[in-house]
């Protein structure tokens, strides 16, 4: 009864607009399509850099960097809350800047922070974001229950929030979003502060919505939740898209197996041959080395140091993942940043809740 709902209500935004386009104009256009894309900020700094990039209609799109790579001001410029300070950008071929009130009506939006009042019921919340969105008081009940049971809070829709745990939490701040019944879905950081059972049913969550029309962008710093929901991926550095493109195409560019030499001491500054590979990262116990084939190169470096009296604790051979795509398009591993602030609020939050 839900999805079909959800259905024909996304049928119906189709139809409004189409409204604004011949047939195959709509079957072309994307979803989100900027174009040179740029925000700048006093001082001339810019947090996003003359961006273009397509999100087609039905896929999840992935922005992956590390903080400050510009991915909250690209949602923010979508979704309205901040204008762009030059380039073009479009929600289903409607200029952002000239209907802003248009397209906040094909979105919904889940920031990094905090969204819900805690002190109220989850039922409570949703009623605050219909009446928002402007939902006639006919249409309120039936868009709050759907939007509940399809997250799965049915249950829980009389207690208060304070009282749920962070994926509960997450999950009935995505609810809030599919209120208005979005055609795109923004997702800032979707898993941030989450245990891993929470963060599976988050997941499992955003796979349901895209299974049932919807298009999601999210933005993240988790490596695996890009690679486990995203179709495509933009890598993100500086304000500027990297590199883009599929999880497996992305892998494929790093060109070889990644060996990691885990070492029993501190090892001094030494130069890796090129015959053997190339040095992708390093600390004080550890060296990972790009090789074309992994298993082949094992032998040579183990050689290598031993031939400089340096002792070797283990060597792992592992296929390339997103962050050894990052890290050869950013130059750093996404993995080594300090990732604090909403992650941080969140865990607080519902541990001192309790």
């Amino acid at each position: 009864m839900i999805n079909k709902i959800w259905i024909n209500y996304k049928c119906y935004i189709e139809q409004e607009i189409m409204s604004h386009f011949n047939s195959q104009d709509f079957e072309t256009i994307g979803a989100i399509e900027a174009n040179n894309l740029t925000k700048s900020y006093h001082g001339g700094i810019r947090a996003v850099d003359e961006m273009s990039f397509t999100i087609r209609k039905g896929e999840i799109f992935g922005m992956l960097g590390p903080n400050g790579a510009g991915k909250t001001t690209v949602i923010k410029m979508i979704v309205t809350l901040t204008k762009a300070t030059s380039g073009a950008l479009q929600v289903f071929g409607i200029d952002v800047t000239r209907s802003p009130e248009t397209v906040r009506g094909m979105l919904g939006y889940v920031p990094q922070s905090i969204s819900v009042d805690t002190d109220l019921t989850a039922y409570e919340n949703l009623l605050i974001f219909s009446k928002l969105f402007n939902v006639s008081k006919k249409e309120r009940d039936e868009r709050i229950t759907s939007s509940l049971e399809y997250m799965g809070l049915t249950e829980r829709a009389s207690d208060l929030v304070k009282h749920y745990s962070g994926g509960m939490m997450r999950r009935l701040e995505i609810a809030q979003a599919l209120v208005n019944r979005p055609r795109i879905l923004l997702l800032d950081e979707p898993s941030i502060g989450l245990d891993p059972a929470s963060k599976k049913h988050v997941w499992e969550s955003i796979k349901q919505l895209n299974r049932d029309g919807t298009t999601i962008l999210i933005t993240t710093h988790d490596m695996s939740e890009a690679d486990e929901l995203c179709g495509r991926i933009a890598i993100m550095s500086a304000g500027k898209i990297s590199v883009m493109g599929s999880p497996t195409e992305l892998k494929k560019t790093v060109g070889g197996d990644v060996v990691t030499v885990n070492l029993t001491s501190a090892h001094p500054i030494i130069a890796i041959p090129k015959e053997i590979g190339s040095v992708v990262h390093s600390s004080e116990k550890s060296i990972q080395i790009l090789a074309i084939n992994g298993e082949h190169a094992v032998p040579p470096i183990a050689d290598f140091f031993r031939s400089h009296e340096i002792k070797v604790d283990s060597i792992l051979v592992n296929k390339p993942n997103l962050d050894d795509v990052f890290m050869k398009y950013a130059k750093r591993r996404l993995a080594d940043e300090i990732h604090t602030g909403a992650s941080q609020e969140r865990r607080n939050f519902v541990r001192h809740a309790r």
